[in-house]
């Protein structure tokens, strides 16, 4: 299966420390070696990376890893394909755009006969169920909402509904940003940290890399990074219960509602 690192901040901030770790399970320390992708908000735009290589090979990854891209929301992707071949139009993230805004959408798992009603709205350009997972969402979104952004917990409401209804399917671990704030599911595994003052030294479990964040940072600063695993050996890690939709804002988780699926009917 794939991973998944997330992070979101309550200031802008580089991910090169996480990606440095994240980086070398794509195809050095794990199997994830069917592409990656890692894609940054800034303001109201955003940087997106892509390689059909693994991560550990990739000079685009090289350029990330030294790159020190400030953001407040980023999302990225190790692949190991289930469905749909090895290439660009296959890799994660995703993006669209949905009320004048870019979304992200990053997913780890495997869903089976999902073959949602599609009208045109949103369409997958490569053959994965988790780039159609995601076109169905922004698609039943806009039903849903119309051609206007929602408030925050509507639209988090909506999210989890659509959520408990793809994961009927089977595995739908994912990683979803507009850019204000990041929504992460744990339909198996998911994990996370949240950094804040007093800060202190992470080292890494994929690299033998520290870092003192306490000479970095400021009093102020908050960062929330999420794994598929964690990413230190040195910090608490702590692991999402499976079937939970989360909502982090500013650098920390706000609310999380339950999703294992029940009764409810299901959409067109």
């Amino acid at each position: 299966m794939c991973q998944l690192l997330g992070m979101n901040c309550n200031v802008p901030t580089d991910i090169c420390f996480s990606f440095t770790g994240f980086q070398a399970r794509g195809g050095a320390t794990d199997v994830h070696s069917d592409g990656w992708g890692i894609a940054f908000f800034e303001g109201r735009g955003t940087r997106l990376f892509l390689d059909h290589q693994p991560s550990c090979q990739s000079p685009v990854a090289e350029l990330v890893r030294a790159y020190p891209i400030r953001s407040k929301n980023v999302v990225a992707h190790i692949r190991k394909a289930t469905q749909g071949a090895i290439g660009l139009e296959n890799t994660h993230p995703f993006i669209r755009e949905l009320w004048g805004r870019y979304w992200i959408f990053a997913h780890n798992g495997n869903l089976l006969d999902f073959a949602p009603e599609l009208d045109g709205s949103f369409l997958p350009v490569g053959l994965t169920d988790s780039e159609r997972a995601f076109c169905w969402i922004l698609q039943q979104l806009r039903l849903r909402f119309g051609h206007a952004a929602p408030e925050r917990s509507a639209l988090f409401a909506e999210i989890r509904a659509l959520t408990v209804e793809i994961a009927r399917h089977g595995e739908f671990n994912f990683l979803l940003s507009n850019g204000d704030c990041l929504f992460a599911h744990a339909s198996t595994r998911l994990t996370y940290i949240v950094r804040q003052a007093p800060f202190a030294e992470a080292h890494l479990n994929d690299q033998d890399v520290t870092v003192d964040f306490s000479a970095l940072t400021t009093p102020e600063d908050r960062v929330a990074v999420i794994a598929t695993q964690p990413l230190t050996d040195n910090e608490a890690w702590q692991t999402m219960q499976p079937g939970t939709l989360w909502w982090f804002e500013e650098g920390q988780p706000v609310q999380t509602l339950a999703t294992l699926p029940g009764p409810e009917k299901k959409r067109a």
